[in-house]
C-alpha cells in the first residue's frame, strides 16, 4: 500500500443489491479516483483519506439527512434500507476488512490513473 493511503470497507447492503445499485456505487468510487483492491459481494477501497471521504460519498446514516448527490441522498429513504455500510474510522476499517478478506484476497497494484489523481 502506498505511503499515506488507507483502506476502507464498503458493503452494498441487500437492499442496494436488490435495487441494482452495485455498479453505480462502484462507479462513484472509481470516478473519485479510489482503487478497488478487494471485492466479493462487499468492497474494499484504497486511497488517501478514503475512510473519511467514503463516509461523505455515502451520506448520513439517516437518508433524510443525506445531501443530494450522495449515495444515500440519491437512493435511500429509510435507515433500515440505507443501501451501503462504510467503515467509520481507520481502525474499524482494518477490523471489518479482516472479517471479510484475507491478505491474499486483497490486490496490490499501481493504478495507472494515480499520477492524475494524487499530487
Amino acid at each position: 500500500m502506498a505511503q499515506g493511503y488507507e483502506r476502507t470497507f464498503i458493503a452494498v447492503k441487500p437492499d442496494g443489491v436488490q435495487r441494482g445499485l452495485i455498479g453505480e456505487i462502484v462507479k462513484r468510487f472509481e470516478q473519485r479516483g479510489y482503487k478497488l483492491v478487494g471485492a466479493k459481494l462487499c468492497v474494499v477501497w484504497e486511497g488517501k483519506e478514503v475512510v473519511k471521504m467514503g463516509r461523505v460519498m455515502l451520506g448520513a446514516t439517516k437518508p433524510q439527512e443525506s445531501a443530494p448527490g450522495t449515495i444515500r441522498g440519491d437512493f435511500a429513504i429509510d435507515v433500515g434500507r440505507n443501501v451501503c455500510h462504510g467503515s467509520d474510522s481507520v481502525a474499524t476499517a482494518k477490523r471489518e476488512i479482516a472479517l471479510w478478506f484475507s491478505n491474499a484476497e486483497l490486490a496490490a497494484y499501481d493504478a495507472v490513473e494515480a499520477p492524475w489523481v494524487y499530487e
